[in-house]
């Protein structure tokens, strides 16, 4: 990212903010509004975002333009490197709300190709956060209006990683065809039992995969992250600072060879399904698949989310808004009386079941 994503108002010298309603910068002191910058990327036109060659990145063979130095906080309560502007040593977590105190460290990492700016507000993500809670069962009562005056979210966007490659698989395994037995059972009466023919298989299937996504931070729970998607990458725009102006990212912990990883076990998901496709039949085994691999390209992105850290009788709770859909992920807290009026409720109403079923029987 850039050293410090402050954009001066050209007209009161203020800082400006990227404001998602208007896909503009905004200044809040004086109202003047002034356009992304939209002159074309050093690789050609304005939405052509460069993938970058996997190989070479392994050989740290890419050029210096598509390295930068950043400079981070770590919080050391849930692991978040997150970029901070210059000459603030003091503040909080924004994925937890720890104090962070100390002075930042430099990390050298690949810079952000892409992004999708954000596209709903923080107003609109904190109803969006009360409409959730006020969904959840068994949650405090007031608990989505308790939350809706909570601590001001914060607009960050994540780090992700997106591959592109070309896969030519070869496979063997055995397709089944289904026929059916007439078999007479001890009473003389007849059925008809499933049986399978299997016959030998083999074949290749061929699948270019295109942006496969993974996610590049550590710091926020696996199932909150999985919950996030869909994610609409057709929206991604070159990256430009501007975006980010009032707003924070974070720095990826997920290295590109781990990203990888997690990438071709999904690779691996989908080649599985085309060649059981391949097969054809009623039923399928696979036995082998070969997997070459080649053309492997990516491309570090960020895709924007309000994040929220509220309190509530002293247990901090996290939620996250996909800022660009308006979905919610979050952990919750229960309400221990409404899970005890609900199992009574329930006893209650098993209790009298029962006796109307024993007092049927009597009768």
């Amino acid at each position: 990212m850039e050293e410090s994503h402050r954009f001066p108002c050209e007209a009161c010298g203020a800082a400006m903010r990227y404001d998602p309603r208007q896909g503009a910068l905004v200044c809040d002191h004086c109202g003047h509004v002034a356009e992304v910058d939209d002159r074309n990327g050093p690789w050609g036109a304005p939405n052509a975002i460069r993938e970058l060659d996997f190989r070479d990145a392994l050989r740290n063979q890419l050029d210096a333009a598509d390295l930068e130095e950043t400079q981070v906080f770590r919080c050391t309560s849930c692991g978040a490197q997150v970029e901070f502007q210059p000459g603030i040593h003091a503040d909080r977590c924004p994925f937890c709300a720890t104090p962070i105190v100390g002075e930042t460290s430099s990390s050298r990492h690949i810079k952000p190709r892409g992004l999708v700016p954000f596209a709903i507000t923080e107003a609109e993500a904190h109803d969006a956060m009360a409409r959730w809670l006020g969904r959840l069962w068994f949650a405090p009562s007031g608990l989505a209006e308790f939350a809706r005056k909570g601590r001001k979210m914060e607009g960050i966007y994540l780090p992700y990683w997106t591959f592109d490659a070309q896969t030519r698989s070869d496979y063997t395994g055995q397709r089944g065809e289904v026929y059916f037995q007439t078999r007479r059972r001890g009473d003389g009466s007849v059925e008809q039992v499933a049986k399978v023919r299997w016959y030998p298989a083999r074949g290749r299937v061929a699948r270019f995969f295109d942006d496969v996504l993974v996610a590049g931070s550590r710091s926020l729970p696996g199932e909150m992250m999985s919950g996030l998607p869909p994610w609409d990458l057709s929206r991604l725009e070159p990256y430009k600072p501007e975006y980010l102006a009032g707003l924070r990212a974070e720095a990826y912990g997920l290295e590109l060879d781990e990203a990888f990883h997690q990438a071709r076990a999904h690779m691996d998901r989908v080649i599985a399904r085309d060649v059981r496709f391949d097969i054809g039949g009623d039923r399928q085994r696979i036995q082998r698949i070969e997997t070459e691999v080649d053309s492997v390209t990516f491309k570090h992105v960020l895709l924007p989310v309000w994040v929220g850290v509220y309190r509530f009788r002293g247990q901090a709770y996290q939620l996250l808004v996909n800022a660009q859909s308006g979905r919610v992920q979050g952990a919750r807290p229960w309400s221990a009386w409404k899970i005890a009026v609900a199992v009574a409720a329930g006893t209650l109403l098993a209790a009298g079941i029962g006796y109307l079923f024993a007092l049927n029987q009597g009768l």
